[in-house]
Formats: C-alpha cells, structure tokens, sequence
C-alpha cells in the first residue's frame, strides 16, 4: 500500500506545491486547512503528518498535542520560522523533526523518507529476522520489533520515545548526557534549549513505562550530568 501523507496548512497554494511534489514519488495524500479540520481527519491510517505552526485558531504546536493523544505517527513541522525557542516548542509538543520554509525538493523528500522509514522499522511493518529481547523490571523489550511490552501488554510509544530507551539500554549502565542524547536521536547539533527537549521525552516515556514516574527504577538521572538505565 501507498504511504498516506496529512498536510496541514492554511495556504492553499502551500499545500498544492507539496501535494504535487510527494503524490509524484508515490505517496497518497489527504489535506487538511487547518488544525480542526486535520483532527477530524486523523486516522491510524496516516503514516506521517506535515504540519503548519503559523495557523488562525490553533497553532501548529496545540494541534501536535492534541495529534499525539490519538497518533503515534511521525510529525514534520513546516514554518517560516527557524529560532531554536521554536524548535524546542515543535520538539516538546510531539514533534519528530523540524523543516524551515523556504525549503528545496529534495530536503522535503529527504526528510520524508526518513522520517517513514523509522516509523515503519518501529510499527514493525518491515521484515525482521532474528528476536533479541531485553528484560528490565516489568519491562520486555524486543530490540528486532522495536517493541516494548510490560506485563504482557505493549506499551504505545512514539518512536522517538523507543529510540531513547534503546539508545539508554545500549549504553546500559553508562550516564549519557542530555547534549550527547539529542545528538544521537535527532541527528542535529546540540543547543541550549534542547535540553528541555530531553527533559520533556523523558518525563512522557516515564509515564509510560515507570510504576512511578516520580521516582523512577528503569531511567535514573544524575543531576547535571544525564541519564542513565542501571
């Protein structure tokens, strides 16, 4: 099946220029005005979502919010603007990645293809060969099905979420800084505002996989120095 691609914008001509470019790689598009509209359209069928921050009524980062209680598929933000304050807000509410207008063809597809790629590798809809399992606590996680159960039961994580507890648990009983953390997961350049980036993922991950978020046994922190799973 054709991978099915949410743009949301409320320029028109905005949404034409990107429907064209990404239907002739293949891709099968579905459009939305504004924030409203794209949550009345959001279905477990959407693979990837590129979604406008400068919208009337709800901006980019509220709709992503509301998008990540009832999706887990991968989110691109699309502005004019490119300051790191906005890029730790599109990273704090949800978002995976972070494309600055005007922007080429091929970064749009670039990114894309990325970003699709991960998320099917982590939905486990690409062909893996051998299990390799790791057990922490209550956890199971199945590093070949990017999976995480607890309990028996799987745990809905996003795939940024999956990555840093895989990247924690490949470094077990290493302390990883937050600066070498965004690095390693979203493949930029670490700037101050990041680390609120890292604080926020990890507080969400933790919820989900901790007994007790507020004092947590599978992620522990060592106060100004990182992150750590024992």
């Amino acid at each position: 099946m054709k991978e099915k691609i949410m743009i949301v914008d409320d320029h028109e001509e905005i949404r034409e220029v990107i429907q064209v470019l990404l239907a002739n790689e293949g891709y099968q598009i579905i459009e939305a005005q504004n924030g409203k509209e794209a949550l009345e359209r959001l279905d477990e069928t959407i693979d990837l979502i590129i979604l406008d921050v400068m919208m009337p009524e709800m901006n980019g980062y509220q709709v992503c919010l509301l998008m990540r209680e009832k999706t887990n598929a991968p989110i691109l933000f699309l502005t004019a603007k490119g300051q790191e304050s906005d890029k730790t807000l599109g990273f704090s509410s949800g978002g995976d990645d972070y494309l600055t207008k005007p922007f080429s063809y091929n970064e749009l597809n670039a990114r894309v293809k990325a970003l699709l790629r991960r998320y099917h590798v982590y939905q486990g809809k690409e062909k893996t060969v051998e299990s390799k399992i790791q057990i922490i606590g209550n956890l199971e996680i199945d590093q070949s099905k990017k999976e995480v159960k607890c309990q028996g039961k799987k745990l809905a994580l996003t795939d940024l979420e999956y990555e840093i507890l895989d990247y924690l648990l490949l470094n077990r009983k290493q302390v990883i800084s937050a600066s070498q953390l965004f690095e390693a997961i979203w493949h930029e350049n670490y700037y101050y505002g990041a680390n609120n980036t890292i604080m926020v993922h990890i507080r969400n991950l933790r919820k989900k996989i901790e007994h007790d978020p507020q004092d947590p046994q599978i992620i522990k922190t060592v106060w100004g120095k990182g992150y750590y799973i024992d």
